[in-house]
């Protein structure tokens, strides 16, 4: 999993949000071939969550809604991943403005400092959730895009933009759109996906809460693979001007992933159940053949040892 395409060796590389989750495991995995820049307004980033690389990396505190500093940084870039987002529906519905400009209004200002650039590669982290409520299973790339959060409807509206300008300007962008990561360094937050705050709340004895019946189905990945997706995104080249689900193509019940903390915790835990909430979809489960077949991606880690994994970081 730890595999580095020979394309990303010794190459200018900018992470936005590269102190975020899933940023920071892919400054990890660089780091040590190229010179990696990591743009981060550490609003949810966290420097610590660059430990294993901050001696090899140069961290700007800033922001993808500064225009001035985008121009500043991108011409020297071979490869951007582009992760700076406000992740999460509940946070959206609280504050669609905000969600909007992070989202949005940030992918465009990189976008228009890419302009006249000669960056190799743009790499944008899309999300499932631009598919809503499944049509039909597994969700392939074509599947309908029927968005039902303010934070589905900013991702969708990005990786357009990215598209677009790869049409129109010439910008090598490709699209990877993420199911449900979970993995070390996750947000254990209110915001957070169900599997840290299900780990946190084992690990301190506390009762989780599944909203629903626990038959809702989601597809996990452990965020090696999704690193993995990203790099191949970057250096495969008929992945330009494309959209790819990076995901397991495997659902797991809320149901059956509570038991399979519980196997890997020791712990029994409690789970109360409440009513659904709005803007969560019921059903979710990728087709990964395009990004098998284009990219060559195959995820290497089971829900199991991802778990465990994940489990034995948040217990140290």
């Amino acid at each position: 999993m730890n595999n580095i395409p020979n394309e990303l060796n010794g190459k200018n590389i900018l992470v936005t949000g590269g102190a975020g989750f899933v940023g920071s495991h892919i400054v990890d995995r660089l780091s040590s071939q190229n010179n990696v820049i990591v743009l981060d307004n550490l609003f949810t980033g966290l420097l610590s969550n660059l430990e294993k690389s901050k001696d090899r990396v140069k961290f700007v505190k800033g922001d993808v809604l500064d225009k001035a500093l985008l121009k500043d940084l991108v011409p020297d870039i071979d490869y951007i991943f582009h992760l700076a987002a406000n992740v999460g529906n509940i946070r959206s519905i609280k504050d669609p403005y905000f969600d909007m400009d992070a989202n949005i209004k940030g992918t465009l200002n990189l976008l228009e400092a890419c302009r006249g650039s000669h960056i190799k590669r743009l790499v944008y982290a899309g999300s499932a959730a631009c598919y809503g409520e499944a049509k039909y299973l597994p969700i392939d790339e074509d599947h309908p895009l029927n968005p039902e959060s303010p934070y589905a409807v900013s991702k969708m509206a990005a990786e357009k933009y990215c598209l677009v300008y790869h049409k129109v300007h010439g910008i090598p962008t490709a699209v990877v759109r993420f199911f449900n990561i979970y993995g070390p360094r996750q947000d254990t937050s209110q915001y957070a996906n169900a599997i840290p705050i299900f780990l946190d709340k084992f690990k301190n004895g506390e009762s989780i809460t599944v909203y629903g019946d626990g038959e809702q189905t989601r597809d996990f990945i452990f965020v090696g693979d999704i690193v993995t997706g990203n790099l191949l995104a970057a250096t495969e080249p008929a992945a330009v001007g494309g959209i790819f689900n990076i995901a397991t193509g495997k659902g797991t019940s809320i149901n059956q992933l509570v038991d399979s903390i519980r196997k890997v915790s020791g712990i029994q835990g409690k789970v109360t159940y409440l009513p659904a909430r709005a803007g969560e979809v019921k059903h979710s489960r990728a087709d990964i053949k395009k990004a098998s077949k284009i990219l060559g991606y195959h995820p290497q880690t089971n829900l199991k040892d991802g778990l465990s994994l994940t489990w034995k970081e948040l217990s140290k």
